[in-house]
């Protein structure tokens, strides 16, 4: 179990979650002397041999990466997405977003999972104010006139005058406020791997729809034998379990690559491991309680479709340090009920928009009416010939 502070009971804050968002929030506050106690359920020591997933780091989402002081260390390991192609079943490409269009150097960044845990562990670790408990489990949250005492697994507890949840889509914190919340399972699941191929990516990602459920291709940098490499996410439906792709061999699951990957990748084929996660949709009512906040798959989980979950939850996490700080500056109580309203009126607009928008685009594309096709073929050639509109999209996928 790591601790570095060991008889302080105390906090400012207590981040409960120790994966991406929450890590990021207590390096954001932490940096700013606010004294954090971030309480982790993961054992920081298996994180990296058993994920396998990538994240789509927008272009928005790495100014505040570089601002929670972990881009420098990150940046080597990450593959610019130079520009995203989009397709639709046997179409050829419908839609192009190149990032010249905008003059930045990238749409953003595909990293592995747990190289931004390990980078954002240590940078965790190297904060004075910061305490990181893990693993450990939370049995219990109490309020206690100005703070809330935070019942830990091995019989100890601390206080903290607020709580940020930040454990997930199941919520512990969720659940213990115990708020309405708008939940519902796409029967869907994503089978993820890294594959290796023979001609360059040069930065391109896919994003193509079909019947099943969309198929995307993101761009890894190569390896150290200098074989191209990419992400691939495979979405099929759940109750096709007996033909799921989980269940193919290595040889049977490349000829399902070779059949969906474009021609200029060339000859492809699986590198390692293959995971499947299953795929939800949820919503928290309200964000806030009295001395607790949600923030990012703990307050909404969304489709992968778009790949913004985890950079609407780093805008959660913006949002709240940037109150939180200013507070703090302030000499205030960083659980007042103005700090909370304030984090929520910030926050909900934006998560609604994008919760809506990539449900919307998961019954759109996941089936194949022919009327639909239709209407979503000339959908993309319209954004694709309007410039203001394609500029729009290109801008929010950035997280600009």
């Amino acid at each position: 179990m790591t601790r570095k502070k060991k008889h302080q009971q105390k906090y400012d804050v207590a981040i409960i979650g120790g994966g991406l968002s929450g890590l990021t929030m207590a390096s954001m506050v932490g940096q700013a002397g606010i004294n954090v106690v971030c309480i982790d359920g993961s054992d920081p020591t298996q994180t990296r041999k058993d994920d396998l997933r990538t994240t789509a780091i927008s272009y928005g989402s790495h100014l505040i990466l570089k601002e929670a002081g972990i881009w420098q260390k990150l940046k080597q390991e990450a593959c610019p997405i130079k520009s995203i192609d989009i397709r639709d079943g046997s179409s050829p490409t419908l839609l192009n977003f190149d990032c010249k269009d905008l003059d930045k150097p990238a749409f953003g960044w595909i990293v592995d999972n747990s190289d931004l845990r390990q980078v954002l562990l240590d940078r965790v670790l190297a904060l004075k104010t910061v305490d990181h408990i893990a693993p450990m489990q939370v049995l219990d949250l109490l309020h206690e006139d100005d703070v809330v005492r935070i019942v830990l697994k091995n019989g100890k507890s601390v206080q903290a005058r607020l709580i940020i949840g930040a454990d997930g889509r199941e919520s512990f914190v969720r659940a213990w406020m115990d708020g309405p919340e708008r939940r519902w399972d796409y029967h869907q699941c994503a089978v993820i791997c890294n594959v290796v191929h023979e001609h360059p990516h040069h930065g391109k990602a896919v994003e193509h729809f079909w019947p099943d459920g969309p198929f995307a291709i993101l761009p890894l940098n190569d390896d150290e034998e200098g074989n191209h490499r990419s992400a691939i996410v495979f979405t099929e439906h759940k109750k096709a379990h007996k033909a799921s792709r989980m269940t193919l061999s290595d040889a049977a699951f490349n000829l399902a690559l070779a059949a969906r990957c474009p021609k200029e990748y060339g000859s492809i084929r699986i590198s390692g491991r293959r995971q499947a996660w299953p795929l939800n949709f949820i919503h928290a009512t309200s964000y806030i309680a009295p001395r607790v906040a949600l923030i990012a798959d703990a307050a909404h989980g969304m489709h992968p479709i778009a790949g913004q979950g985890l950079n609407m939850g780093f805008r959660d996490v913006k949002a709240l340090a940037e109150l939180l700080v200013a507070a703090h500056k302030k000499g205030q109580d960083l659980g007042q009920e103005h700090i909370l309203n304030a984090y929520e009126a910030a926050r909900r607009a934006d998560n609604t928009i994008m919760l809506a928008a990539t449900d919307g685009l998961v019954r759109l594309f996941s089936n194949d009416f022919p009327g639909l096709k239709v209407i979503r073929k000339a959908g993309l050639r319209l954004v694709g010939s309007v410039p203001p509109a394609k500029r729009f999209f290109s801008r929010y996928a950035m997280g600009l």
